[in-house]
């Protein structure tokens, strides 16, 4: 056992012990090694089935990365263009004004369509087309390319509907052929969960510390939950809070992501050796969009598809990755060559990323 190995673990086993954590995976790639394989605590409390190397995880946004990859590789086929306007591949995107949008804006975060229906529930969320639709139909919150703004959960249904309609299939399948089935990590790595997974999941829960509910004139500052023509970027009904994560029509969802610690770290070292050709890995992890996030109002720095730089902690030019609302990371650092995967099932109140800072700083720095 490496000392990396036994000092992450020593983390993880602390904060489970001390009640921070319910159950972590942790596990770190390098050039095709896994030289971290860690775990502690239980995938779901009620019956003190363990967390394990294999449980997966409910991801949130970590997802979108997975998204990231797939479309990469297609570019690489020559069936998707970054510099391609969206509505080539989907027509109806183009409506008020949005045909000029690129596949390039979308993945940096500048297509200017950060919102879904304010009044959107989960039901609706679970389905596919009616979210393309409304997110199609969207009056941009600003010309596409010409501004920043987090899409909190538009982006997944933008870039999985662009591969549906330049591939035939959905962006599960996708996943599943591209990258999950050649990785050897097909079932740990998911956007849409079969049903008959999902008794492998872990179960997401919520901290047990006291919740606190925002009053309306506090919400109404936060810029997640501005509304512009009908459109807010977090509609309150639809948060990824942990009934939320556990639902099963979310996890069998396209717009869901679900994976292992380990699968999800194993996808960004093969980033990192070869996936997709070093030129393009240079591109997609060079900052293609930099300054103060119209939809979150804080410092962002996107690449293609990939945070350039993870949390204001893990802030190096070289790291390139996403991170998940509910705590979760999954990121490489081209200076060393390490590719981490970081997952958990509590979601905690405050700064969400405070574990995964702590074991990126004990792994990284």
């Amino acid at each position: 056992m490496t000392d990396l190995q036994k000092n992450v673990q020593a983390a993880i086993d602390e904060l489970v012990e001390s009640g921070v954590e319910r159950g972590v995976q942790v596990a770190v790639y390098r050039e095709g090694e896994l030289v971290v394989d860690a775990v502690a605590g239980l995938a779901d409390p009620a019956t003190n089935r363990p967390m394990t190397s294999g449980t997966p995880v409910y991801v949130t946004s970590t997802g979108k990365g997975m998204i990231a990859t797939v479309v990469h590789l297609l570019a690489e086929q020559g069936v998707i263009g970054y510099d391609t306007p969206i509505a080539e591949y989907w027509p109806e995107f183009a409506a008020h004004g949005k045909e000029r949008a690129t596949v390039r804006h979308a993945m940096s975060y500048r297509a200017g369509v950060p919102g879904v229906p304010v009044d959107t529930t989960p039901e609706d969320l679970a389905d596919w087309d009616r979210m393309c639709a409304a997110i199609a139909d969207e009056k941009p919150w600003w010309e596409p390319g010409t501004t920043i703004g987090y899409h909190p959960q538009s982006w997944m249904y933008l870039m999985g509907e662009i591969v549906r309609r330049t591939t035939g299939k959905t962006v599960s399948q996708a996943l599943r052929e591209l990258v999950a089935e050649p990785l050897g990590v097909a079932d740990e790595l998911f956007l849409a969960v079969p049903a008959a997974e999902l008794p492998r999941l872990a179960v997401i829960e919520s901290s047990e510390g006291p919740q606190e509910e925002m009053p309306p004139e506090v919400l109404a500052q936060i810029p997640f939950f501005r509304v512009v023509d009908g459109y807010t970027a977090a509609p309150m009904a639809a948060l990824p809070d942990a009934a939320f994560s556990n639902r099963p029509d979310i996890l069998t969802a396209d717009c869901g992501a679900t994976g292992t610690a380990r699968a999800l770290a194993r996808m960004y070292d093969a980033l990192l050796n070869g996936l997709i050709p070093a030129e393009r890995l240079a591109e997609v992890t060079s900052v293609q969009a930099s300054g103060t996030d119209e939809v979150s109002g804080m410092p962002a720095t996107w690449g293609l598809g990939y945070s350039i730089g993870l949390t204001e902690t893990l802030d190096r030019p070289t790291y390139f990755g996403m991170g998940g609302s509910g705590g979760t990371a999954a990121f490489a650092d081209k200076a060393s060559g390490l590719a981490v995967g970081i997952t958990k099932n509590r979601i905690c109140p405050g700064n969400p990323f405070e574990t995964v800072d702590r074991l990126g700083q004990l792994i990284l720095l």
